[in-house]
């Protein structure tokens, strides 16, 4: 081994692709390509990585590493795959090639965090630097902050704050990416006996070249309408990105830098200020991925059926049935209906938000966990919202975004023949004749006694 260090060139670094598989707009991999003579492109396969709990990331996820590695060949390297412990990795490349620099994106979650300032320890120890840069979001989390310090609660002055922020510079793809070799540097082979497991039928194909794809298909054809048809369940006119901007397939400094002078784009631009507000909250508060935000002393219900028969879309309420069986079937729920369902579980059967957000998580392709578990917390009444009482009436939101009840009848096909009243609310007869359930609660009743516990405490 020696002898082999010995021999690698002086100038080397280890890029580690965490969520940033894309080669574009990529500050981790550009610096490294630039401050070192040759690189190690590198993702680490960790089997403590949540991700592995859902068949329907991990499939886009190893997707996406080949498209990545296809990207890299062009610009003559290739990704080098290792499964095991992350830092033990990261540390035994960076040993195989006498790395003096790890480049990596900084990321929010508690997991990110931890696992971050575990390899700077064990790098320390071996005089190897660690450098974190920016590339998971548009403006860092803490670069705006209250007068008073700590991170945003409220969207709307967060909004105000992030929009005269200024945006880093967009970082061109590195021309030509000169790999560093070493003993036992394998590729993307070793993603082959990654088992997956079963994933829902209809899921996007992972990757940056697909990403970019559909992000320029729908800003031509959608961009332009999207203020007055996001919230339309039956158009579908949402842009679908929010997988690649998961995994980092698309940077959200590009699509927000490449958006947001072109007309109808300030309707998208600020849902990423959403993404962005709650990351900075999660970095603040990484215990907000498992705890209530604002803890509000509930007592939950506990009714395994009641859950069941959510999970499945067998409430009797056709929106939050078509719903979850979108969610199902694509690994993806429309953002009305991701509310509609949550209020439902929160507020109408009163039960943990924490279940609800689980299950999201092991189905949606963009599953996030700044994203996911403060919007469940949003809409529980336990998040940053400072109305914690809102309810969403499951017909009304039907009626009102999905009035010619196209989008029911698209996923829950016992209803597909009715006309929009009937697909809405079928009426007693018409469920027993199509085997449709009777709902399993009375929303109004429900909704009096959520607030009536409410009131109590």
């Amino acid at each position: 081994m020696g002898a082999w260090r010995a021999a690698c060139a002086v100038s080397a670094a280890v890029v580690v692709f965490t969520r940033d598989l894309r080669a574009r707009d990529n500050p981790a991999l550009a610096a490294a390509c630039a401050a070192a003579g040759t690189v190690v492109p590198l993702f680490v396969v960790d089997p403590a990585l949540p991700i592995a709990a859902s068949a329907n990331r991990l499939g886009f996820l190893c997707e996406s590493l080949r498209d990545l590695d296809e990207s890299l060949r062009t610009r003559g390297g290739r990704l080098v795959v290792r499964r095991g412990r992350w830092q033990d990795e990261v540390l035994a490349v960076a040993r195989a090639v006498s790395a003096a620099t790890v480049h990596l994106a900084d990321d929010v979650s508690a997991f990110a965090q931890q696992r971050l300032e575990r390899l700077r320890r064990a790098a320390a120890r071996e005089r190897i630097e660690v450098r974190a840069h920016p590339g998971v979001t548009v403006v860092p989390p803490g670069a705006v902050a209250p007068a008073g310090g700590g991170e945003f609660k409220v969207f709307t002055p967060y909004y105000r704050r992030w929009l005269d922020a200024p945006w880093r510079a967009l970082v061109p793809a590195p021309r030509r990416v000169a790999v560093a070799e070493g003993p036992g540097l394998t590729g993307v082979e070793v993603l082959d006996r990654v088992a997956l497991g079963a994933r829902s039928p209809r899921v996007p194909h992972g990757g940056e070249t697909e990403g970019l794809r559909r992000l320029r298909s729908w800003a031509a054809a959608g961009l332009g309408g999207y203020a007055g048809r996001h919230d339309d369940l039956a158009a579908d006119g949402t842009s679908r990105t929010s997988p690649f901007l998961h995994f980092g397939c698309l940077s959200p400094t590009e699509v927000a830098t490449r958006l947001r002078d072109r007309p109808g784009a300030a309707a998208f631009v600020r849902q990423l200020c959403w993404r962005d507000f709650y990351h900075q909250v999660l970095a603040a508060r990484p215990d907000a991925a498992r705890r209530d935000y604002r803890a509000r002393g509930d007592r939950w219900n506990e009714d395994p059926a009641m859950f069941d028969a959510w999970r499945a879309g067998r409430t009797g309420y056709p929106l939050v049935d078509a719903a979850m069986r979108q969610l199902a079937d694509e690994g993806f729920m429309h953002n009305r209906a991701r509310m509609v369902v949550a209020s439902f579980l929160t507020k109408d059967l009163y039960l943990d938000w924490r279940l609800g957000a689980d299950h999201f998580m092991a189905l949606l392709v963009d599953g996030d966990v700044a994203n996911n578990q403060l919007n469940w917390q949003w809409v529980a009444g336990t998040g940053t919202d400072t109305n914690p009482t809102r309810v969403f009436n499951p017909v009304v939101q039907g009626t009102r975004f999905d009035p010619d009840a196209t989008y029911i009848r698209r996923h829950v096909p016992e209803l597909a023949g009715l006309d929009a009243a009937g697909a809405h609310w079928p009426d007693a007869d018409t469920r027993r004749r199509l085997g449709y359930p009777e709902p399993i609660v009375d929303h109004k009743a429900a909704v009096a006694a959520y607030r009536a516990s409410r009131l109590s405490r």
